[in-house]
């Protein structure tokens, strides 16, 4: 809480607390986080005071409902699945690339020339 100031005849004022100041950001991505924990302690500030717009308040709204907890929660599992398809694609270019080289090594030791298991490839 701030305090007040102000002498026997000066209507008193209140001063509010400066806001905490934090280091700047070292990326693009970080300075984004700041800006948007900015966007929300300025709306968390506007609802407690009441003076939110509805735009605000509809925002926080949504939110909270089950729908969009649904949907988010879909969203992040199609991301965990889609990241499964992405290792197991490239576990299967990993072993594709390994019996390659097995087949590779088993015609050398089978006494096949290097020209010829060159001209295979």
């Amino acid at each position: 809480m701030g305090r007040v100031k102000g002498g026997k005849n000066a209507a008193p004022t209140k001063v509010d607390n400066p806001p905490k100041r934090r280091p700047p950001a070292k990326t693009p991505e970080a300075r984004e986080n700041q800006m948007i924990a900015l966007a929300v302690d300025l709306a968390e500030k506007q609802l407690r005071e009441g003076t939110a717009s509805s735009q605000v308040i509809t925002h926080y709204l949504k939110l909270g409902s089950t729908k969009e907890r649904l949907e988010k929660e879909m969203m992040e599992e199609q991301k965990k699945l889609l990241e499964a398809k992405t290792e197991s694609l490239q576990s299967a270019k990993r072993v594709e690339e390994l019996y390659a080289e097995a087949l590779k090594a088993m015609k050398k030791y089978g006494g096949y020339s290097g020209a010829e298991i060159e001209d295979e490839d």
